[in-house]
């Protein structure tokens, strides 16, 4: 009897572990902790939304503690930082790798070849190197972009009010940035505004250069840039005194006041990174799970801003945004 009973055991631990293989952790059975590293660009509330978004899709499919231990560092918007981390995460040995941002991804795909790298928001992987095309980055990368049709965010702004310069405000030597300028660039000809590309060095030349610029734009793209993002409230500030424009992909920046946005949600970028992450964990190689952005950008108005300002909207583009603030 006691020798049936320990066959009987051996099998059904057998079985267990066959299935926990199979499908996963099961109730109450233990599989090898997963070590994940996640890195984030900077402070900025869209990289913090987009970790949500990652954390929670991962959650729900059973990757969370205790199961998967996590190291989330911020570069805080320093590109020597950003390097180093992406150096120790390399040295770390991560089951997988997890970069937010364009600055952080770049980085990161650069110093990890052998570990899967997801990342999210950013821009265009493919213009900035990190994979080889949007279908199969033909690497150990991809995840979900935040990318927004220029087109439509021109169309936007047109409605808003009669532009026919476009100031760009943008910050060599940071990727997302630079694409940005490029694909509003590819707008001029089509849409009959001028661009006026605006390069920006260090926090301390926004407040010159910006008094330069009010006097001789209509409206003020906001690029992803970092320095844009830290200078956002004095941007805002000196552009409604001048009654110019403000216009961003970015919705925290609408959020923290620019007028006018056409803008994929950052936390449903997170989620969309996420669900890829979780099809790697289980088993697929990154280069077979595309790279994708969302399918619906979202118009959003801030009517603080239009208040503030006193810019005068159409009522009916006002009345056809997605989303008001208030």
């Amino acid at each position: 009897m006691c020798t049936a009973w320990k066959k009987t055991a051996v099998v059904v631990t057998m079985v267990v572990a066959i299935a926990a293989v199979m499908f996963g952790a099961l109730p109450g059975v233990a599989l090898a902790e997963k070590k994940i590293g996640i890195l984030i660009w900077s402070d900025e509330p869209r990289y913090e939304q987009t970790k949500k978004g990652i954390l929670e899709a991962l959650k729900k499919k059973g990757y969370a503690e205790p199961a998967v231990k996590f190291t989330i560092e911020n570069a805080g918007g320093n590109k020597a930082k950003v390097v180093e981390i992406a150096k120790n995460f390399a040295a770390a040995k991560f089951d997988m790798v997890i970069a937010c941002g364009t600055s952080a991804a770049v980085p990161v795909a650069k110093e990890i070849k052998d570990v899967p790298v997801v990342f999210s928001m950013v821009y265009d992987p493919v213009e900035s190197k990190i994979a080889d095309s949007w279908k199969s980055s033909g690497n150990n990368t991809t995840g979900a972009s935040p990318k927004v049709s220029m087109s439509q965010l021109m169309s936007a702004l047109k409605q808003a009010g009669p532009v026919k310069r476009l100031a760009v405000l943008y910050t060599p030597g940071e990727k997302n940035s630079e694409i940005q300028l490029k694909d509003v660039q590819a707008e001029q000809g089509k849409s009959n505004v001028k661009i006026m590309p605006v390069p920006l060095t260090s926090k301390e030349e926004v407040e010159q250069k910006m008094a330069d610029v009010v006097g001789a734009t209509d409206a003020i793209y906001l690029t992803g840039s970092s320095i844009v993002g830290a200078t956002l409230s004095t941007i805002i500030d000196m552009a409604n005194k001048a009654k110019v424009i403000t216009v961003t992909h970015l919705e925290d920046m609408v959020e923290k006041g620019a007028l006018l946005g056409v803008c994929a949600n950052p936390y449903q970028v997170g989620i969309l990174a996420g669900e890829k992450a979780v099809k790697i964990l289980k088993g697929a190689k990154p280069s077979s799970v595309p790279i994708e952005m969302l399918e619906k950008q979202d118009v959003i108005i801030n009517m603080k801003t239009v208040k503030a300002g006193q810019f005068q909207l159409p009522a009916a583009f006002v009345k056809s945004a997605a989303r008001v603030i208030e």
